[in-house]
């Protein structure tokens, strides 16, 4: 049986969430389908997977508290883990002719969203 998650963890899951619909908006403003959120994979998981004519985004969001607690919130070492996870989602979203790139949209309180473009280059 399950136990239940604790207090802290309930709220940082359900910012979560509400980032991951923010960043739906965002990027769907800057032209992007939403294709697939929350994907999960052996090797991690996909928070979002965009198109926008023929480039696939592989997503991951962050929300934090602070946009300090942002800068630290994201490394190499979860990049390498986003870009396992779309290479191993490739086939099933790319289209001959289609390139991929690893994004990363940063969120928080009181500012605007911060989307990073092909953040990963391989390691």
């Amino acid at each position: 049986m399950k136990r239940p998650a604790a207090p802290s963890r309930l709220a940082a899951e359900k910012r979560g969430r509400q980032g991951e619909r923010l960043a739906g908006w965002w990027l769907r403003l800057k032209g992007w389908s939403i294709v697939a959120r929350r994907v999960r994979t052996p090797v991690g998981e996909i928070d979002m997977i965009a198109r926008r004519g023929s480039m696939v985004a592989f997503v991951e969001v962050k929300a934090r508290k602070t946009g300090q607690a942002l800068d630290e919130s994201i490394d190499e070492r979860r990049l390498a883990r986003v870009a396992a996870a779309a290479e191993s989602l490739a086939f099933q979203y790319l289209k001959q002719g289609d390139d991929m790139r690893i994004d990363v949209i940063l969120l928080a309180p009181g500012r605007a969203p911060r989307h990073l473009e092909n953040v990963w280059h391989g390691g």
